[in-house]
């Protein structure tokens, strides 16, 4: 069974933009999510995906992820996929030995950025950079499922 184990935390401050490594332009759509799983098709650097997840809230989810023809993901995300997409930029960011992919969104998520590390066991630690803001990896208004179907700009204190 694959396996995914990842933290997702707000952002305090801009201070990551200094290390960005590389950055990636995402959209990605979903045929379906539910209280078992969602199933999205995501298109990022000219490659589609499609990928299967299940909706255990917290840190631990059972993931799958396949590489699908550019040209059928694309004809997916148009006439398949709940609308409207979501879009944000992936970066890539190395800090205490680990890799951050730092999520900024637009459209109607534009203002929410996020943090996330996948880590090889739950008890793996980690070191927390100055910039990283709360602890989000249990709340599920942050999923990207929930963010497609209730964006970020509509919730009435995004702060919380």
């Amino acid at each position: 069974m694959a396996m995914e184990i990842e933290h997702k935390f707000l952002i305090r401050d801009a201070g990551w933009r200094q290390h960005i490594e590389r950055s990636s332009r995402m959209q990605q759509g979903y045929l379906t999510s539910d209280a078992h799983c969602s199933v999205r098709v995501r298109v990022a650097d000219g490659q589609g995906y499609l990928n299967i997840k299940s909706s255990t809230l917290g840190i631990q989810r059972s993931e799958y992820e396949y590489p699908i023809p550019l040209a059928d993901a694309e004809e997916i995300l148009d006439t398949l996929c709940e609308q409207p997409l979501l879009e944000k930029t992936r970066h890539f960011v190395h800090f205490g030995g680990h890799l951050w992919e730092i999520d900024e969104f637009a459209g109607d998520n534009a203002g929410l950025i996020v943090a996330e590390i996948e880590l090889s066991r739950p008890d793996e630690p980690f070191d927390r950079p100055e910039w990283l803001g709360a602890n989000v990896s249990h709340d599920k208004r942050y999923y990207n499922s929930q963010l497609a179907r209730y964006p970020y700009r509509t919730w009435s204190c995004p702060s919380d």
